[in-house]
């Protein structure tokens, strides 16, 4: 996949929006040359399994303008990074416990332009802000993420007030039971957006 396929799921991107993704994949190959921060048979399907990927939460909740959000266990940035271009008016909070992760992310942020992205070396019990919106990508089981984030969101139980909103895949039966019965959820298939096979049984996550 490049940037025409990706830039067809989202007609209504300005110019420079498409020009900050179009700058992405350079960038982490890189990046990745010196920090591992992507799996290098991974990039060659950057845009469709980092990039599209993360911007699988934009099709599901928008993100709106004053928005808080963190990026917790942020990695190389994703889903941060695509989701800060997509909303250059909300607030985004990227953290790592890997310094050199956030390194990369730093980079990234400054070479494109970014200017609605912090990005900091931290664990998520260490972050006291309140938010509007958790992302995340796969890093734990629901329950751990719910117990971890829980205490960080501004407003819990409303869903169109935010929550956690998480992608993950495969079977989550045992994981949503897991959970304290104090969450709801929803579970949104990916594929109803995108057609590659990549995101048959992935899912946007949304605890609240």
């Amino acid at each position: 996949m490049d940037t025409t396929s990706l830039f067809k799921y989202f007609p209504e991107l300005s110019d420079k929006q498409k020009e900050q993704y179009n700058q992405l994949k350079d960038l982490y190959l890189d990046w990745n040359s010196k920090i591992n921060v992507i799996s290098r048979k991974d990039m060659e399907h950057f845009y469709e399994h980092h990039v599209l990927h993360s911007l699988a939460i934009a099709k599901y909740y928008e993100l709106l303008p004053g928005m808080k959000v963190m990026d917790l266990g942020t990695g190389g940035g994703f889903p941060g990074i695509p989701l800060a271009i997509m909303f250059p008016q909300t607030e985004f909070y990227l953290i790592d416990g890997t310094g050199k992760k956030i390194k990369v992310v730093n980079a990234v942020k400054e070479a494109i332009g970014l200017e609605n992205v912090v990005a900091e070396q931290k664990r998520a019990e260490e972050v006291k802000d309140k938010f509007d919106v958790i992302t995340g990508r796969a890093v734990m089981t629901l329950p751990e993420i719910a117990n971890l984030a829980g205490n960080k969101l501004r407003i819990r139980g409303d869903e169109e007030a935010g929550g956690i909103i998480y992608l993950k895949g495969g079977d989550l039966t045992e994981e949503f039971k897991a959970l304290n019965r104090y969450w709801k959820y929803k579970k949104a298939i990916i594929s109803k957006w995108f057609k590659e096979e990549y995101f048959i049984e992935k899912y946007v996550i949304h605890l609240f």
